[in-house]
């Protein structure tokens, strides 16, 4: 088979599309052939050399894509040509994937490969963030980081089906005019005093319910922007390191701060399925839009890693395999 690789950490142009051994079958696994891979920052962070990568040169980075079993292990109950997807399988650049039996979730008929290589990794975690880190209740305001971006815009949308008001932070004019089509209440830019700006828009200017932070550098300013006895939730780092919180701010305001990582609530089969379940039928129904930036060809994937670090980019990068 052919993968996506790289032998040497750095930027881009390390990427290599080579011929690699296919994976060997084994107990509880099924091969998986790709037609659409999901494209995410922490394949950036792993071609740089920030991430932990398990085995030896040339590595395939990668865990999120849709395609059909290839072939099955006879204690799987999979069969050849079922359509499934995963979030968490790694090696996923590649035309052939080798996955375990239960991280494949199957994928509905009306669910196309793209949609759901757009959507499994960010789709599911909006879906815990609002469900499990803070479950939403119909009124509550809440903040959300990066509105226009790959786990923004879908957790604006869910923010709206669970019948909360979403606040949208985006970085520009632009993206926050597409938080609003998402269905933001309202849209700031990250300008000097946001937190303030965004409280007057709360009832009686007393400050959201909850903020989802991704960006993480912006942590205290989350703080601000919620009520007393407000929550805030942090679930990753895309615009730098979060601050140190004094535990004593924490008492004196009533606030919670609670941590988020999609890893420790996808802790079986039945989880993944349960929860996919509910994102895909959000998709089905129309309720869940799932926007997709660009498509490029899995053998220029040094392409589509540079769209994505430019920071331009507004919904989904995939990487489709000529066998798709």
């Amino acid at each position: 088979m052919r993968a996506l690789t790289f032998s040497r950490f750095g930027g881009p142009e390390v990427l290599e599309w080579r011929e690699v051994p296919d994976p060997a079958p084994q107990p509880g696994h099924a091969v998986v052939r790709t037609r659409a891979i999901g494209l995410n920052f922490a394949d950036v962070y792993r071609r740089r050399g920030a991430y932990h990568l398990a085995g030896k040169p040339p590595y395939i980075a990668g865990y999120e894509a849709a395609g059909v079993v290839e072939s099955a292990a006879p204690d799987t109950s999979l069969r050849p040509g079922q359509r499934v997807a995963f979030a968490d399988v790694p090696f996923a650049n590649a035309e052939l994937v080798l996955a375990p039996r239960d991280k494949l979730v199957p994928l509905p008929d009306d669910v196309s490969f793209e949609t759901a290589a757009a959507s499994m990794l960010q789709g599911l975690t909006a879906q815990y963030l609002t469900a499990d880190s803070h479950p939403l209740a119909a009124g509550e305001h809440a903040v959300v980081h990066s509105a226009a971006g790959g786990v923004g815009s879908l957790l604006t949308q869910i923010c709206r089906i669970r019948g909360a008001v979403p606040l949208a932070l985006v970085s520009s004019e632009s993206k926050r005019a597409t938080a609003l089509q998402l269905g933001a209440e309202a849209a700031l830019t990250y300008e000097p005093g946001w937190p303030d700006a965004l409280r007057r828009l709360t009832p009686g200017g007393r400050g959201a319910d909850v903020a989802f932070d991704g960006v993480g550098r912006t942590l205290m300013d989350s703080f601000a922007a919620v009520r007393t006895g407000g929550h805030v939730v942090f679930y990753g780092m895309a615009g730098g390191d979060p601050p140190h919180v004094d535990p004593r701010m924490l008492m004196d305001t009533s606030k919670r701060l609670s941590g988020g990582d999609l890893w420790n609530v996808l802790t079986s089969g039945e989880e993944r399925v349960r929860r996919s379940a509910e994102l895909f039928g959000w998709i089905r129904s129309g309720r869940l839009k799932v926007s997709i930036w660009g498509t490029f060809p899995l053998a220029k994937g040094a392409e589509a890693h540079r769209a994505l670090e430019g920071r331009g980019t507004t919904g989904k990068i995939l990487l489709v395999p000529e066998n798709g």
